[in-house]
């Protein structure tokens, strides 16, 4: 039942959802849920990065609906500089608060917009290393008078919300010197403020969450989520958990930490009648657990959801999605808290939709297990068994001592990332952007590309895969654990999602817009085209009698550089205008138009092809790490300058300045001086080829969209083709043979052969095969005949998809 603290909208949410006897929708087959007081508490404000505790994403605001959201209008923006923007904002006070680039806090008149204060983290000044000062933070939290926010490289900060100065400060990362990013919104929950980090893709660290008072900044508790020698405040019974998983210990015979991980970079909720705070925890280190565990185990508390005292970070329960996990399985998606009507009985749960492609009900008073099904493609586990809670793995994803390289679905990115999903008690459904991504994974072999020193593992997430580079918004029924209703997304990164009592859905998407969607059926109904991507989640609040809609705009957030190639037909460009964007019905502020010139590749007359040396670069960038930012095979994805239009890549002193000497880390780019000068020419190279490449990529892609008219018979016989590899041009020769729409055929390089099968369909053929190069990758071509020549593209597994032209073969 609603409390009588919360007087907004009273009546229409007795109406809908006074309990005991619930009211059934018709919207897509849902059921109304009851209403938990903490989820609609303080309806006019958005204090935290879910709104509540809860972690719904959800608004009790009802102003704004399906039936004026066309009314809606944009009532002020303010301009951001470039840099890091995907983020969410918060509104308390009167204000929206915001955080960019490296922890730069605005404030603003919430009303209005017109700019309070500022405040800069001071990150770019003081970090010493590329973890430290990466990206940036998806969000800040606030509580009674003061903004919290964590710097990439550690520092939590306190703000007094109304001046935004300084309250306290506090370092959170040992001087242990381990690679750690905070980069996850901090929470603020019964007091405390609750701070994770990441980085257990690249070391074995300890992975911990710790609690600071929210008044004072001591340290109210650490609960360490792997084995160690540190006092946990998890208690004797989450230590002898953890021991037991581990059965090898933690320790190499030299002292050393074997294993760790666990990290809790994103996800935390707070459900204050209960008194508990839940954890999200992550991956471990090694990937490969015959190097993390030896003696296996399923290595507690990795993988897992874990139910902490928020007084004490006390141990209560847990619940493991990926027991051993090898595949970079995380429970760091959001979870959210509600209350569903389970066998005519109202039970508190929390459902997540993580990295592994299953959607989980769980009680959240235990941890027991309630349901979970496939949300997105999947193929690492058959099905959770209903009675264990434990995945029924599929053969051959335990990789270790087999040759070659796995199919994985989903990827490393996940059905679903960290950006945020909404919950309804209006419709009962949860709305969450799910992808489609799988990558090949394997054992690490000698020339195979393993990912990270010491990681054990060969893992290829950016590859062409049938039903690959595919995004959702899915409405999801937790209740049935089916598909309520979706929305095809254009290309592979959805962004966050906002629902509000109105009835509404509210996403931003990478083709630059905002849309409305029913929010019980899914139909569009208001859009507003933006600039720039949007892929942080929009809140709403109120002011003044009057609702508001706020996002910010900007690309980003991708893990790992990866989520690029499949956007390559999305403006993403990094120098698109950042701003934030605020709505209400009958706003009346206006943009200025934005006049985007396409980037060029800066002219380079004295390049010349040298495909061994621009091998070896492309080696050298992904392995030091510059693809985290600036993107697969050097696409960036907007999170950064694309490299390949840079004039840095035509002079050498300029390169090194940058990269080596760090003269802009002012603007966010680390200095590597790690990279030796043989490395750093050969990146340079590499960059300079990829640069040499842009126009026919841009060719290819716009002929690929464009409408073909070849018919079957164009494509027989023997073709001689090259390819614009990352490496500089490759020749190969194609043998074709069509029957009817089915065409067969081997094609030919230097590299070997690999026989190809596939079909016609609207004046194009799709082939695919097998090569060894040294493993196994899957290869395919998309080409199509004009005016008597072969064009299209070639996809090369991990190696990326490059334009392909062909002749008849003589």
């Amino acid at each position: 039942m609603i409390g009588k603290e919360h007087p907004v909208n009273i009546q229409r949410f007795k109406r809908l959802f006074a309990l005991p006897a619930l009211l059934a929708l018709s919207a897509c087959g849902g059921t109304a849920q009851p209403v938990e007081d903490a989820l609609v508490a303080n309806p006019d404000e958005w204090p935290s990065w879910g709104r509540t505790g809860h972690e719904a994403h959800y608004s009790p605001l009802d102003e704004i609906d399906t039936g004026n959201v066309g009314e809606l209008k944009l009532a002020w923006h303010y301009d951001l500089e470039s840099g890091y923007t995907p983020t969410t904002p918060l509104m308390a006070e009167g204000k929206v608060f915001i955080t960019t680039g490296h922890s730069h806090i605005r404030a603003f008149a919430a009303d209005t917009g017109k700019l309070l204060w500022e405040y800069d983290g001071g990150t770019r000044e003081r970090a010493t290393s590329s973890m430290g000062l990466g990206w940036g933070s998806k969000g800040i939290a606030y509580d009674t008078g003061k903004v919290f926010l964590v710097t990439t490289d550690g520092f939590v900060v306190a703000l007094d919300a109304s001046t935004g100065k300084e309250v306290w400060k506090m370092q959170d990362a040992p001087a242990d010197g381990a690679p750690r990013q905070y980069n996850g919104p901090p929470r603020a929950f019964g007091g405390k403020v609750i701070v994770g980090f990441g980085g257990a893709d690249i070391s074995s660290a300890r992975g911990f969450v710790t609690a600071y008072d929210a008044e004072t900044g001591k340290r109210a508790w650490r609960f360490y989520s792997v084995p160690g020698d540190e006092a946990n405040a998890g208690g004797a019974k989450a230590d002898a958990l953890m021991a037991k998983t581990w059965p090898s210990g933690w320790k190499k015979p030299d002292g050393s930490r074997r294993g760790g991980g666990g990290t809790a970079w994103n996800a935390f909720s707070y459900d204050p009648e209960l008194g508990l705070i839940y954890l999200g925890l992550g991956n471990g280190f090694p990937y490969n657990t015959n190097l993390r565990s030896p003696s296996g185990g399923d290595n507690l508390f990795l993988s897992s959801i874990v139910a902490v005292k928020a007084d004490t970070g006390e141990y209560v329960w847990h619940y493991q999605l990926c027991p051993a996990e090898q595949w970079d399985c995380t429970a760091t998606a959001d979870m959210t808290l509600a209350t569903l009507e389970i066998d005519g009985k109202p039970r508190k749960v929390l459902m997540q939709a993580p990295k592994n492609g299953f959607f989980y009900v769980i009680d959240r008073a235990s941890g027991e297990f309630i349901s979970a099904e496939k949300i997105a493609k999947v193929t690492w586990a058959e099905k959770i068994d209903p009675k264990t809670g434990r995945p029924v793995e599929n053969p051959g994803i335990r990789y270790q001592g087999k040759p070659g390289l796995f199919e994985m679905w989903p990827g490393p990115t996940g059905a679903h990332s960290w950006m945020p999903q909404a919950y309804s008690p209006q419709t009962g459904l949860v709305y969450v952007p799910v992808q489609d991504m799988g990558a090949l994974i394997g054992e690490g072999q000698a020339g195979g590309g393993e990912l990270g020193g010491g990681n054990g593992t060969t893992l290829i997430p950016e590859v062409d895969l049938p039903g690959n580079h595919r995004s959702y918004l899915k409405a999801w029924n937790p209740m049935t654990q089916k598909e309520a209703w979706r929305v095809d997304l254009p290309g592979t990164w959805p962004g966050g999602v906002l629902a509000t009592s109105g009835g509404l859905v509210f996403q931003g998407r990478l083709d630059g817009k905002l849309v409305a969607y029913d929010a019980a059926n899914g139909k569009e109904v208001w859009s507003f085209q933006t600039e720039s991507p949007i892929v942080g989640a929009p809140i709403s609040y109120r002011m003044g009698g009057r609702q508001y809609i706020t996002v910010i705009t900007g690309a980003g957030g991708q893990g790992v550089g990866m989520q690029t190639l499949g956007n390559q037909a999305i403006r993403t460009d990094y120098r698109l205008p950042r701003r934030v964007l605020t709505f209400a019905l009958g706003g009346t502020d206006t943009v200025p138009p934005f006049a985007y010139e396409e980037p060029q590749p800066p002219a380079d007359p004295t390049w010349k092809a040298n495909p061994a040396l621009a091998q070896t670069g492309a080696m050298n960038y992904g392995m030091n790490a510059c693809l985290v930012c600036h993107g697969w095979n050097a696409v960036a994805s907007g999170a950064a300058p694309d490299l390949r239009m840079s004039p840095a890549i035509t002079d050498a002193a300029t390169f090194r300045a940058i990269v080596k000497e760090g003269a802009l880390k002012p603007n966010g780019m680390p200095p590597f001086p790690q990279i030796s000068d043989t490395e750093l020419e050969a990146i340079r190279f590499f960059l300079r080829t990829r640069a040499q490449q842009v126009s026919a990529e841009r060719k290819a892609l716009a002929e690929r969209q464009a409408a073909a008219t070849a018919k079957p018979q164009d494509f027989a016989g023997k073709w001689a083709v090259v390819i614009q590899t990352s490496a500089g041009p490759q020749q190969a020769v194609l043998d074709l043979t069509v029957s009817g729409n089915a065409v067969t055929g081997k094609t030919t390089a230097e590299q070997g052969s690999a026989d190809l099968k596939g079909t016609y369909a609207n004046g194009r053929i799709k082939l695919e095969g097998r090569a060894s190069m040294p493993f196994p990758i899957a290869i395919g071509y998309d080409l199509t005949v004009r005016e008597g020549s072969l064009t299209g593209d070639n996809s090369n597994g991990p190696f990326g998809t490059f334009p392909v032209t062909g002749v008849r073969a003589k």
